[in-house]
């Protein structure tokens, strides 16, 4: 196993990750040298951990809170010769620093982001906003950046780019493309980093000293998700913390990493060292992204394309794609949240949404009933609650929904009896249909060895018993007036697991198309611990929830065994992570399974979702998700399409991803797998 790590799949680098890191060095009023052996000091400790980029509060070389001693020559000349040493200190070391220092240039001062990597200065970027209200005063000692384009300067005995145009792009790590902005850039309607991010920087990154009052840090987060969201990239934000003057103004330190509107790490505020927050930055799911989303492209021509306009300053990262780790937690359900509290929203959303959707068809289709096919497994019992909630909602009584169990030749006691026993809880009207008479006809007719007894179980046998429920399901709503209410899930449609026409992925509206089945037990469970129902339903939904997932349409064989989806298809947690990350994201095979050993490798590492079962806490090792996504291309791109184009209206319901050929995904229906699977041969070890 050791010599498998040497493999180049083992590398975040590989996959398009950027390990960055946020600086909190303790700062100084005016103590140069000693701000510039804090900025080596953490430079050498984020070389150790492995980062590529890291970046500095604003002005950490001179400090922030010096006033009017910016404008000392004294001082300027002890900034330029710490830039000097800083530079020097980095010849051996991995990442880029992006430092705070005040530089002046043809007769004004500038508060300036600059570029280090081993040992030159790639650029100076000059702050383009300076706040002059409150307790700001920076246009008493800085000129605006604003305009300043092609330029350069003359720092620590280099001549280097100088300007607002810049952007730095490694020419070895295609990934690797940043922009810098200085605190209130990112306080502006029009923050310079979204013409950065426009013009194709992948990270933007804001040296911020940004004094601390009451509610500020939550401004700033705010401000860093939502310029991560809007311009599609990643945002790293660091703030000045222990050390500058506190004459006037305090200072906590706050740093946090954004992409794509999600946080991916904050520090602890107000610390007492020196401090680096680390983390690793999807580059690969932003560059995605961008291809997905038009109006970032639009955006960009509104604007007369910015890159256009921006000089790429270019570097050798020298990566050497060893194996060191993920720095970023990779939540093994991407359709739940881990934290309780968005849990919570997600499902109060997502449950509304299903119940919202229902309500609006069942009046605009006059429907009088619903009837619903109620096997006691999990798909069925969601939407069965949905159908009793809008039914609810919409002032009718719960016994106009039509439940049908309708027990086959594999049948369990346990599930019909949850059946029933939902039924009566929620006070709907139930009913029982025996399908194995018409079953057993159906065989006959068709010579089936089956009806001559001999034990043949196949996609025949289990195909009539699937698409008797539906044509049952079908004609008992021509019958009543009703609304034939789909119960099959995401998941299942992601893998094709359902029978095609008259059989489970037809409907009138399938409620559950937009939920996986990873989503659909937490939802359940919202349900019991919100109390959407009485006390008896909690009950039966907390036994449904225990059982096995089988279809049930093969009887158990000798040793009592029951016919298992998972033994079949693959577990539903791994398929569920397999359809995020290609449906949603675009991601090559490889990388979703370096993802998925990443989170799956370990069941004791990392967060699960509040309320998930211990026993149930399962880990696969990569030969294991290799055999299961491999099996999950097959399925996904070759065998189920043609069940995806044509099915049923149903409400979008998760940002993570639908298969609707009217909304997210639209596939040929004989494609082919070849490409995915070939790519995840040759880069997998």
């Amino acid at each position: 196993m050791a010599k498998a790590k040497t493999h180049r799949f083992f590398s975040h680098h590989a996959h398009e990750f950027l390990r960055v890191g946020a600086c909190t060095p303790v700062a100084s009023a005016g103590d140069i040298a000693a701000n510039a052996r804090e900025t080596i000091a953490l430079a050498k400790r984020g070389h150790d951990e492995g980062c590529d980029l890291l970046v500095y509060p604003e002005l950490n070389i001179c400090s922030y809170t010096i006033d009017d001693l910016h404008l000392q020559d004294a001082i300027l000349q002890a900034t330029d010769a710490a830039l000097a040493e800083v530079a020097a200190a980095s010849a051996k070391l991995r990442p880029v620093l992006l430092v705070g220092a005040a530089l002046p240039r043809n007769g004004r001062l500038y508060n300036c982001a600059v570029a280090i990597h081993r040992g030159r200065i790639l650029g100076v970027v000059p702050k383009t906003f300076l706040p002059n209200y409150r307790e700001y005063y920076e246009k008493r000692w800085f000129a605006s950046g604003k305009g300043l384009v092609g330029l350069d300067i003359d720092v620590a005995g280099q001549n280097v780019p100088f300007g607002a145009d810049l952007i730095f792009a490694a020419s070895d790590l295609p990934h690797f493309i940043f922009h810098a902005e200085i605190c209130e850039d990112f306080w502006a309607p029009i923050p310079p980093s979204t013409n950065g991010a426009l013009a194709g920087a992948l990270v933007c990154c804001n040296l911020s000293a940004s004094n601390v009052l009451i509610g500020k840090a939550r401004r700033r987060m705010m401000l860093s998700d939502a310029q991560s969201d809007r311009a599609i990239c990643a945002y790293v934000f660091c703030a000045s913390g222990p050390g500058e003057s506190t004459t006037d103004l305090a200072w906590d330190g706050q740093s946090m990493i954004h992409e794509l509107g999600e946080l991916v790490a904050e520090s602890e505020r107000f610390p007492t060292a020196s401090d680096l927050l680390v983390a690793d930055l999807d580059c690969g799911r932003i560059r995605q992204e961008r291809m997905r989303n038009g109006t970032f492209n639009d955006a960009a021509r509104a604007l007369d394309d910015p890159e256009y306009d921006f000089r790429r300053v270019t570097f050798e990262a020298k990566p050497d794609f060893a194996d060191i780790g993920l720095k970023r937690d990779i939540r093994r359900f991407p359709f739940v949240p881990n934290t309780p509290e968005r849990l919570d929203a997600d499902c109060y959303e997502a449950f509304n949404i299903q119940v919202s959707g229902l309500i609006k068809r069942i009046e605009a289709a006059r429907a009088e009933r619903l009837v619903i096919g109620v096997s006691g497994g999990l798909d069925s019992t969601h939407a069965l609650i949905v159908a009793a909630k809008a039914m609810d909602r919409l002032g009718r009584s719960r016994d106009t929904i039509l439940g049908y169990t309708m027990p086959g030749f594999a049948t369990s006691e346990g599930t019909k009896s949850n059946a029933w026993a939902l039924m009566r809880a929620l006070g709907i009207s139930g009913d029982e249909i025996d399908i194995r008479p018409a079953a057993n006809q159906m065989l006959e007719d068709m010579r089936h060895p089956f009806s001559k007894g001999r034990p043949v179980y196949d996609v025949t046998f289990e195909n009539v018993q699937a698409g008797l429920r539906t044509d049952y399901l079908f004609r008992l709503a021509n019958q009543h007036n009703g609304l034939v209410v789909g119960t099959g899930d995401l998941s299942e449609l992601a893998l094709g697991w359902c029978t095609y026409g008259v059989g489970d992925q037809m409907s009138h509206y399938a409620v559950n198309a937009g939920v996986p089945k990873t989503l659909i037990q937490f939802l359940i469970r919202w349900c019991i611990r919100t109390d959407q129902y009485d006390g008896e339903t909690d009950t039966v939904l907390e036994a449904i929830l225990g059982q096995e997932i089988s279809p049930e349409l093969i009887p158990a064989g000798k040793d009592g065994a029951t016919q298992s989806t998972e033994s079949k298809i693959g577990p539903y947690e791994l398929n569920d992570f397999f359809a995020h990350y290609i449906v949603r994201h675009g991601m090559a095979p490889s990388k979703v399974a370096f993802l998925a050993l990443k989170a799956w490798e370990d069941a004791g590492a990392g967060g699960w979702p509040r309320d998930f079962p211990a026993s149930a806490r399962h880990a696969y090792n990569l030969e294991t998700i290799r055999e299961w996504l491999e099996k999950f291309l097959f399925r996904f791109f070759v065998t189920s399409q043609f069940k995806r184009s044509a099915i049923p209206n149903g409400p979008k319901v998760s940002g993570g991803g639908a298969l609707s050929p009217r909304g997210d995904w639209r596939a040929p229906s004989d494609g082919t797998a070849q490409p995915f699977l070939d790519e995840l041969a040759a880069n997998l070890p």
